[in-house]
């Protein structure tokens, strides 16, 4: 529902999402699918999950973005790029030895994974959102990305059978908080990628710096136990993130 009221808040931008050469249609597709999959992924895995665990975790979507950015895009990283990226390591690390008996230590293997392999898939759109973005502006892409989304859930929906309570849905304030924050925040991180300095080791770092967001939400709306260790997690990678956009 966020996705498609996302959607129509850009169609009157509609107009400067035309002329894509054919072959630009097939590239956004593949990204759109790629974003489909994560976030089915994420959806399963954020239902089973303690959200401050899950905001951790997400963070080991850097190590992905940096691969693809080094191998590929042929990035270059500097000292502090590289012990930024120890630390942030470091925090996923120490997560793992938290020996504090919690829900977090009973969350099911298979929703961890379904974690990794969203921030795997994240990765991979972020490299894409570089790439596309040299070549086309941030309305095409945001336009047709959306566009496609809608299609493929709306696909979904209708092979799975999943039951929508439209109108529940739309007295929900939280999803149109979401397709607010969705269209704005992905307007601004394709107009970031169009920046030929920007580097998507970099925008990644800069983004995981909402995992404060999560675990504050962990411990003051869902009450969950044990934040303070991955607070102490969350500051560690934050200071990784710092030294890696110097």
């Amino acid at each position: 529902m966020y996705t498609l009221l996302s959607f129509l808040m850009v169609v009157p931008d509609a107009k400067n999402a035309m002329g894509l050469p054919v072959q630009f249609y097939f590239y956004i597709l593949i990204k759109s699918f790629v974003i489909f999959l994560a976030w089915i992924f994420s959806f399963k895995a954020i239902k089973r999950l303690p959200i401050s665990l899950y905001g951790v975790l997400d963070l080991s979507r850097v190590l992905f973005a940096t691969l693809l950015g080094t191998l590929i895009l042929g990035e270059v990283m500097t000292p502090l790029h590289i012990i930024g990226l120890v630390l942030v390591s470091l925090g996923l690390v120490l997560l793992k030895f938290n020996k504090n008996k919690d829900s977090d230590n009973e969350a099911k293997p298979i929703f961890v994974i379904m974690a990794f392999a969203s921030c795997v898939l994240n990765a991979v759109s972020g490299f894409l959102d570089k790439v596309l973005m040299k070549d086309i502006n941030s309305s095409q892409l945001q336009f047709w990305y959306m566009l496609f989304l809608v299609l493929m859930y709306l696909a979904y929906i209708v092979i799975s059978r999943t039951p929508i309570d439209y109108k529940s849905a739309l007295r929900n304030k939280w999803i149109w908080i979401l397709s607010i924050m969705f269209v704005i925040g992905d307007r601004a991180l394709f107009i970031g990628n169009a920046s030929a300095d920007s580097q998507i080791s970099i925008m990644t770092l800069i983004k995981q710096s909402g995992c404060i967001v999560t675990i504050a939400a962990g411990k003051f709306i869902f009450k969950e136990k044990n934040t303070a260790h991955k607070f102490l997690c969350a500051a560690i990678i934050i200071a990784g993130i710092v030294l890696g956009v110097l």
